[in-house]
């Protein structure tokens, strides 16, 4: 995920913590690692540096697939298509990775729990199911996942046979300064406004332009 086209028109608070840092910090600590749903491979490939021996990553979005397979596959890394869900199996053996990295996607724990290797880390930073729902709200639209939180993965997480070693909460504030860069945002991640277009949502643009304008 790119989104240096909107640099300075939307605005996004970060959490005290550094997601990648701490990444980095485990990959030097393993043999091997894995990295979920790794998007275009624009954050994974901030941690090259940091890569141990055995290096695998998953995505299934077609645009993001062809992107991270055309930048990770000639640095060694192999790229798998693979459909994450929160309680479907992976394609991978049982142990397999010291280290199992998710930076924002589905997860199913016990499959988590199971191909991460003994004495392995899992290190996830999800987004809450209710993010963004006032952006979403003024088209209509409602979340998806509105109970994915911390208070639900916890548990589950635990009974996969996980130890929690830190579980943290954050909330933070996203705006935009134009119209534009909502268009871009909805159109870039299509699942936030399903069927989201200019022409369909017209009326809805109209109204966030004359609040911006007001």
């Amino acid at each position: 995920w790119d989104f240096s086209h909107l640099d300075g028109r939307m605005l996004e608070e970060q959490p005290p913590w550094s997601y990648l840092s701490r990444a980095a910090e485990l990959m030097r600590l393993a043999s091997s690692v894995i990295d979920m749903d790794t998007g275009g491979g624009e954050r994974f490939l901030e941690l090259q540096k940091s890569w141990p021996k055995k290096v695998v990553v998953t995505e299934e979005y077609p645009p993001n697939f062809r992107l991270a397979t055309e930048r990770l596959s000639p640095l060694g890394v192999q790229v798998v298509d693979v459909r994450l869900t929160t309680s479907g199996p992976m394609p991978f053996a049982t142990d397999e990775f010291d280290l199992v990295l998710n930076r924002h996607a589905a997860f199913n724990p016990d499959e988590v729990s199971r191909i991460l290797a003994p004495g392995g880390t899992f290190l996830t930073q999800q987004v809450h199911g209710l993010s963004a729902y006032d952006l979403l709200a003024a088209f209509g639209s409602k979340p998806q996942w509105p109970d994915a939180s911390l208070e639900k993965y916890v548990p589950l997480l635990k009974a996969a046979g996980l130890t929690i070693v830190t579980a943290e909460e954050w909330s933070g504030r996203l705006s935009f300064r134009d119209v534009g860069a909502i268009v871009y945002i909805l159109k870039v991640v299509p699942w936030m406004v399903p069927g989201f277009s200019v022409v369909t949502h017209r009326d809805h643009l109209l109204a966030l332009q004359r609040q911006l304008d007001s």
